[in-house]
């Protein structure tokens, strides 16, 4: 079932995130080279906070692993069924607590909004897709290290674990569609790791980072009755992100 409306939506918006971030961090980088010109490094007035707090935004590029079953060996309608990449966006707030002068902790609870697309090819090599709106409240516990700083940049990399809920699983909308969507839980656990950059100015530290995150749990809830779930196995989520954190 197509969707143009929420897929405009999300490519739209990545636009205008990614024109907003490069003109921030041309106007601020500027800005900050008077600050580096007297040498007064930043990062010295972040150093003794114990915590501290932020938004973060940015783009998310996500798709479906899928594994099929043993049932797909014996069905005659369906030769390939794959997970298409599709854009979202996503928005979080920022808790971080310093443990030491190398690490943090970071708790970012926030809402990200995509769209999943299952392909299936059938024997005579027609193709349909099966398309997964979602809002999904997220809450990501991580652990940050961080190398020392060179002036007002260090370099970090960041690991930990995610639960997400989709808050529109359950909508009137689905649930009179249910009997031809392949259904999928609202519940998912996912383990992240990435890497990026802290860039110290004068009141707020600007951090661009990329993250990839792995779904551990099965979200397929299987249909007997739909040759589209009997087919399958597990489907795990399996998100790229690019964001762009702003704390102080």
């Amino acid at each position: 079932m197509e969707s143009p409306k929420f897929r405009n939506m999300y490519n739209i918006s990545c636009r205008k995130i990614i024109l907003i971030c490069v003109g921030f961090y041309l106007f601020i980088g500027s800005t900050n080279a008077q600050f580096k010109a007297a040498g007064n490094y930043n990062f010295m007035d972040f150093q003794s906070k114990p915590y501290y707090f932020g938004i973060t935004f940015g783009v998310n590029n996500g798709t479906y692993k899928v594994n099929r079953s043993q049932n797909f060996i014996n069905n005659d309608s369906i030769s390939i069924v794959t997970g298409l990449k599709d854009l979202g966006f996503n928005i979080h707030l920022i808790a971080n607590i310093k443990i030491g002068d190398y690490f943090d902790f970071r708790l970012l609870p926030g809402f990200s909004f995509m769209e999943h697309t299952l392909q299936y090819t059938g024997t005579r090599d027609n193709r349909y897709t099966k398309q997964i709106e979602s809002v999904n409240f997220e809450t990501p516990l991580l652990i940050r290290f961080k190398s020392a700083p060179y002036k007002d940049k260090r370099a970090f990399v960041v690991a930990g674990v995610k639960y997400s809920y989709d808050v529109v699983s359950n909508s009137r909308v689905k649930q009179e569609v249910a009997t031809e969507l392949v259904q999928i839980s609202p519940h998912d656990f996912q383990i992240e790791f990435g890497t990026g950059m802290q860039f110290f100015f004068p009141y707020f530290i600007f951090s661009p980072e990329i993250k990839f995150s792995q779904g551990i749990s099965n979200r397929h809830i299987f249909k007997d009755g739909l040759n589209e779930s009997r087919i399958l196995d597990d489907i795990l989520s399996q998100i790229f992100t690019v964001s762009f954190h702003l704390e102080g």
